[in-house]
């Protein structure tokens, strides 16, 4: 709640809802600041600045404008109503260019004075005058009446000055004439726009004693059905003569019953906040607020994980253990034959980083740039994402939820870069068991090598069929050194190849979703943070909008 409010549970929010609706309806405008219209937010952000500005003055005070037209009588009204001459009239002053104020008991009012703008030559206390009409007064005590400038004039200050006073005051008194009562410069600019608050209005027509005695019904009548053209069906018409008197009686009482009963300053504030809490609603919808479920990213984290290359990372990877295991585990004649050809990481410029289980920082640099088509299907998905959370919610939303996903956008690429360069992919060191067979390998090798050795010195001193050469099942045992060295040799590689495979697929298999966790860190910052951001702002509004039009 903002500083204006502070005290306002002391004052005649006191018993009342009126102090969290107010809250409820600043809660909303600040949520909605920067994605509804802005002039929409204004008027709520005013209404709420006015209300807490108004609760923090005199609570024993309700401030009642006297408005209308030049020649309607609104000054004669006004002057009727209190008993004095305070606003001059007639040729004397044709229009009213100042608002005149008069005070029924001052106590507690200089505040609320000020607050009104009202200069103090231009005000006058009504118990201060020693007049014999005082106890005939008394029953107007803890009103202040303003005699506003005519709403027709000519000069613009004017026209401010109105519609200033007339967004302040607690209880609205129009004066029409028998002339112009149907002028659409007042229906238009001020009774139809004020139907929220009709409960805080009174029309009175004025020069009642000009109109024939057998028309008079028929004007109220008439009237009564242009208010009610209006949306102002609650609003009373009360027949008066301010300068014979006539009706002054009864529009004294219901301005002081209104006022008795304190009514008026809340009703105001009240219609206000029911007011431009009904626009804020219509702005917003009624769309249940959402949120966003996990099945609903994996799409998004798929085309972020696309643009950012790591299926040819992981490919790259696997084809990297595969030829690291083949190269460990295979006969050693052929591995190092093979070795000529360079690791399929080094082919994409890849390499993993100094701690040997992290990727290099080089990456973005070693893959593709994403292509057109990946960047289209990021934005494709970014914008699908979007529309599925603001499905049904009106324009603004849709627009300020949209903003939001793509608001980051622009840093995707050197987030995911970080992103890879920052994942764990644990292949730096291949199995255990990859080493053994490595060692077993060498020495079967070995075994081989001691075998054609040894056959060849045999045969070269005719010595290879001699009973005393020592053999196994009557094959001379250097001859099976030889071939069982380059037979298991063989088969151990063939065997350890279909193992490695599948030690490589696994290992792959980790790392791609390491990977893809990193990308959906990426894709939780850049896109479902924001978008977060807005449906929780979308939920205050109409958690707000609740609680002002409780």
């Amino acid at each position: 709640m903002t500083s204006l409010l502070e005290g306002t549970d002391r004052l005649v929010t006191r018993g009342t809802d009126i102090g969290a609706r107010i809250d409820g309806l600043d809660g909303a405008a600040t949520a909605a600041r920067g994605r509804l219209d802005d002039g929409l937010v204004d008027d709520a952000a005013g209404v709420v600045d006015r209300a807490a500005g108004r609760l923090r003055l005199s609570a024993t005070h309700t401030v009642v404008g006297i408005a209308g037209a030049t020649g309607s009588g609104k000054s004669s009204t006004f002057n009727a109503l209190t008993g004095l001459e305070l606003s001059a009239v007639g040729v004397r002053r044709p229009t009213t260019s100042w608002a005149t104020a008069c005070v029924w008991g001052r106590e507690g009012a200089e505040e609320l004075l000020e607050w009104l703008g009202i200069a103090p030559r231009h005000q006058t206390t009504r118990d201060s005058m020693l007049d014999m009409g005082r106890d005939e007064q008394a029953e107007l005590d803890g009103v202040v009446l303003l005699d506003l400038p005519d709403h027709d004039s000519t000069e613009v200050a004017h026209h401010l000055e109105v519609d200033r006073l007339v967004s302040l005051a607690d209880l609205l008194v129009w004066v029409v004439d028998p002339q112009k009562y149907a002028d659409a410069a007042i229906h238009d600019r001020y009774l139809k726009p004020s139907a929220e608050q009709q409960d805080v209005m009174l029309v009175v027509l004025n020069h009642i004693d000009t109109v024939p005695e057998e028309r008079r019904q028929a004007m109220l009548d008439d009237i009564r059905r242009l208010l009610d053209e209006d949306g102002l069906d609650r609003v009373p018409v009360l027949p008066i003569s301010a300068r014979k008197g006539v009706g002054i009686p009864e529009l004294r009482a219901e301005i002081a019953r209104r006022s008795a009963e304190k009514r008026a300053t809340r009703g105001r504030i009240d219609a206000d906040i029911r007011d431009v809490a009904t626009r804020l609603a219509e702005a917003t919808g009624d769309v249940p607020t959402r949120v966003v479920e996990p099945g609903q990213v994996v799409a998004l984290d798929d085309a972020f994980a696309d643009a950012a290359g790591v299926p040819v990372v992981v490919e790259a990877l696997e084809r990297s253990l595969r030829t690291r295991g083949n190269r460990a585990t295979g006969w050693p004649v052929v591995t190092l034959l093979s070795g000529l050809r360079s690791d399929p990481l080094k082919r994409l410029d890849l390499d993993l980083g100094e701690d040997g289980r992290r990727l290099s920082g080089r990456t973005r640099a070693a893959l593709p740039e994403a292509t057109q088509v990946q960047r289209a299907r990021v934005d494709d998905e970014v914008r699908s994402f979007s529309d599925r959370l603001t499905h049904d919610m009106t324009p603004a939303w849709v627009a300020a939820v949209r903003r939001a996903a793509g608001s980051r956008l622009d840093l995707l690429g050197d987030r995911l870069d970080q992103a890879l360069a920052e994942t764990d992919l644990g292949v730096a060191r291949l199995p255990v068991w990859v080493g053994l067979v490595r060692v077993l390998q060498w020495l079967l090798l070995l075994t081989a090598v001691a075998g054609l050795g040894w056959t060849a010195f045999l045969l070269g001193t005719g010595k290879l069929q001699d009973a005393d050469t020592p053999s196994v099942g009557g094959t001379a045992l250097s001859l099976v050194l030889l071939g069982g060295g380059l037979v298991l040799g063989l088969v151990l590689a063939i065997v350890c190849r279909v193992l490695v495979s599948r030690m490589a697929r696994g290992r792959a298999s980790r790392a791609d979703h390491g990977l893809r966790e990193g990308v959906n860190g990426v894709t939780h910052e850049l896109v479902i943070e924001p978008v977060e951001a807005e449906l929780a702002a979308y939920g205050a509004v109409r958690d707000g909008l609740a609680r002002a039009r409780a």
